[in-house]
């Protein structure tokens, strides 16, 4: 197969249309749809075709990528897409989704003769943009040839996990991996808030802990959107995160693993959105440590 090819995004909110803008720069032929049809017409100076419907999104396509905002939209796109999908076409979908969602996709693909790559992506809209995402992958080895291509255009490095994407195993990993993530992201929040009530400098902190063993440059990062109130645009949304946090909150249950820290950074999530930050970046998640916003800096 050649290595220019029809790619249908599906979604095309803050990492779809990154996605797609680099799926165009690498020579690839590239039809756009969204909910919002505003964010779709963006793309379209890009060089993208606009699609109105899923349906005429995905006509002729090798390649469906989906990047939509949980496993029942994306199912829900994919049935309003159902009349046009061409046998044998690829689906890539890369929307962070629970277990459980994926098999129901994955019965999808083989129901329409669609070869079927679960392939979340790890990273927010910076790497996204400079197509630098890490793409986690699992799917038969026989149809890589046309996913490749994608994944080389959208991302850095593809971690293979698994030749059947019905076992969701790249969702797993991803799973885990935003765990991480969303603890650690949590965690500079509150120790922000801390130190405001307690009047103690966060440079202090930060130098305290600079280059030992308990520094992090992902610490830094968050930190600096926090003080220097820079949440907007967002890297990674508190609403989209917190749909995060309680799909690994589910997932350990379903597993018979308890996650107090997953659990409580979905209500703090979820209070920050309640607040007003839903569309700010997950660091806003700091303003869930106050009522009635943080206390002046001393």
């Amino acid at each position: 197969m050649t290595d220019t090819l029809t790619v249908s995004v599906l979604g095309t909110g803050i990492m779809g249309a990154a996605m797609a803008r680099n799926l165009l720069r690498a020579g690839h032929t590239v039809r756009v749809w969204n909910r919002s049809r505003a964010k779709a017409d963006a793309l379209a100076p890009d060089g993208a075709h606009v699609a109105v419907t899923p349906a005429e999104a995905v006509e002729s396509a090798d390649v469906v990528l989906t990047m939509l905002y949980d496993g029942p939209v994306t199912l829900e796109t994919m049935r309003a897409a159902a009349p046009a999908l061409p046998p044998g076409a690829v689906w890539a979908q890369c929307t962070t989704s629970g277990i459980d969602d994926v098999a129901g996709m994955a019965a999808f693909a083989r129901d329409h003769g669609l070869r079927f790559y679960d392939s979340p992506v790890l990273g927010t809209r910076k790497p996204a943009e400079d197509g630098q995402l890490t793409v986690l992958a699992a799917g038969p080895a026989e149809g890589r040839d046309a996913v490749t291509p994608v994944f080389d255009a959208v991302g850095a490095r593809t971690v293979w996990t698994g030749e059947d994407g019905a076992e969701a195993s790249a969702t797993r990993l991803k799973l885990v991996a935003n765990s991480w993530v969303l603890a650690a992201t949590a965690a500079a929040g509150e120790t922000l808030a801390l130190a405001r009530v307690l009047d103690v400098r966060p440079d202090d902190f930060l130098g305290l802990i600079a280059g030992g063993p308990l520094d992090m440059g992902y610490l830094h990062a968050k930190a600096q959107l926090i003080l220097e109130e820079r949440l907007s645009p967002a890297q990674f949304a508190v609403t989209t995160a917190a749909k995060d946090a309680g799909l690994i909150v589910r997932a350990g249950e379903r597993h018979g693993a308890r996650l107090d820290v997953a659990a409580a950074s979905a209500r703090r999530l979820e209070r920050a959105a309640a607040q007003g930050h839903g569309d700010e970046d997950m660091a806003a998640a700091y303003h869930a440590s106050f009522d009635d916003g943080p206390p002046s800096a001393t």
